[in-house]
């Protein structure tokens, strides 16, 4: 009887055990830093050594933070004269349009109007606005056609893997009004893992700092003084003064569309740290996504970034590999060449792991001829790069495939040998190879 009034017991527990288990849980699971992304990274923007990645090699919406490549190839084009800040951009009918749309971030443009790519530069990094950023991409392409070309190449020059751009904004298409570019979908939007967003971001910083002399404005009136001002309250809501402030931050970008969620590439320094994180599709505990969301998950990173890491001196410059001091020279007037690490490496670990890390020498083999390199040598050529390997734990590596900063280079010149010389070594080559044959063979016949 009781065995019977047990099993009716726990079938009437059953389904409200169930509905505790599945039917409150979170929309995302909570990661090991207590954040709700779809994809997110830290990495260290000095070095590019990541520090934290989840899911972030999946291929999500970047909405907005898309922007970073258009400031990327506008600030290249800049710097080789092709256009210029002072130059004027002539309002088209598609920026127009674009535009007076409320509902995007925005700074109005008058049909007949004129404006310095400066100010739509300012526009763009700022206050996201989007009509803004069509203008500079036409500036500098013709069309909005041409710079996916642009945008496309310089991808794949900076290596960023499993991209799609359909339009300079990242806006869905179809707030473009049947005008966006040739040969995109009407409801496509810019995909992109959340490593290759880093790699885009630590690219551009590397290569052009300034774009932080902007980034870190609050707000900024568009046409002071005239009647189309329009106050622009920069969207980062990490920067001093804003309700989500963080000792540090300075930039980047942010992106919010249905399709992407509440995505943010954000940058902070603190003293001679700099860290650059990517968060996609934030949400809250209950699923929820909102600014608070993404910002929260930029603090947690941050946070664990700040206090966790430090950055260490792991080789230092002049390092020798033990197994490999030299490489072989081919026609030299010497037969070696010393090589060694070319610069101090240091990269952003946890402080109680310094010793955990292990030099491996990766040789470029495309220089190399049998192992060996082919005189005439000139000293600090490059000649590979060091790997860092972590011997226990994990290690996200870094976000370039080939760390920058680690290269190993020869320590001296290395003349090419006379011909004489080369004659002689070519002489005596043929006579040991004769005697090497000759005793290998006679050890042959009395095995």
């Amino acid at each position: 009887m009781k065995r019977e009034m047990r099993k009716w017991v726990a079938l009437l527990i059953i389904p409200f055990v169930l509905m505790m288990t599945f039917g409150t849980a979170p929309a995302q699971a909570e990661s090991t830093l207590g954040i709700h992304v779809d994809g997110a990274i830290l990495i260290d923007a000095d070095s590019g050594k990541i520090l934290y990645e989840e899911n972030a090699d999946k291929p999500l919406g970047i909405a907005s933070m898309s922007k970073m490549m258009t400031e990327y190839i506008l600030f290249e084009a800049i710097e080789e004269g092709k256009i210029s800040w002072d130059q004027e951009y002539k309002v088209t009918d598609y920026t127009y349009a674009i535009s007076q749309d409320r509902r995007l971030s925005n700074v109005p443009l008058r049909k007949d109007g004129t404006y310095t790519i400066r100010e739509l530069y300012e526009a763009l990094a700022i206050y996201s606005a989007n009509a803004a950023t069509i203008a500079i991409a036409e500036t500098i392409a013709g069309t909005e056609t041409e710079f996916l070309k642009l945008m496309d190449a310089k991808a794949k020059e900076i290596g960023l893997v499993d991209y799609k751009f359909v339009n300079s904004t990242g806006l869905n298409n179809e707030y473009l009004q049947g005008m966006h570019p040739q040969g995109t979908g009407v409801n496509d939007e810019n995909v992109m893992p959340a490593k290759s967003v880093a790699k885009l971001a630590f690219h551009l910083m590397k290569d052009y700092p300034e774009v932080l002399d902007t980034t870190k404005i609050n707000s900024k009136i568009f046409r002071e003084g005239t009647s189309d001002a329009i106050k622009m309250d920069n969207w980062n809501f990490m920067l001093p003064g804003f309700v989500y402030e963080y000792e540090g931050v300075d930039g980047l970008k942010t992106g919010t569309t249905d399709f992407a969620g509440h995505c943010f590439t954000g940058t902070a320094k603190r003293g001679d740290k700099r860290l650059i994180a990517v968060v996609m599709k934030a949400v809250d505990a209950n699923g929820v996504g909102s600014y608070k969301a993404r910002f929260d998950a930029t603090r947690a990173l941050f946070d664990y970034g700040f206090s966790q890491f430090s950055e260490e001196e792991l080789l230092p410059a002049g390092y020798q590999f033990k197994k490999q001091k030299t490489l072989d020279v081919l026609k030299g007037k010497e037969k070696t060449v010393s090589i060694e690490v070319k610069e101090p490496i240091r990269a952003m670990i946890k402080s109680n792991e310094k010793d955990l890390f292990e030099p491996q020498l990766v040789l470029d083999e495309s220089l190399l001829k049998d192992g060996a390199l082919e005189a005439p040598i000139k000293k600090g050529t490059v000649v590979g790069h060091v790997k860092l390997v972590k011997k226990e734990g994990e290690d996200y590596g870094f976000i370039e495939s080939k760390d920058l900063g680690m290269d190993v280079v020869v320590t001296d010149d290395v003349e090419k040998a006379g011909w004489f010389a080369l004659m002689m070594s070519a002489i005596g080559d043929f006579f040991v190879g004769i005697w090497e044959s000759a005793t290998g063979f006679i050890k042959g016949l009395f095995k």
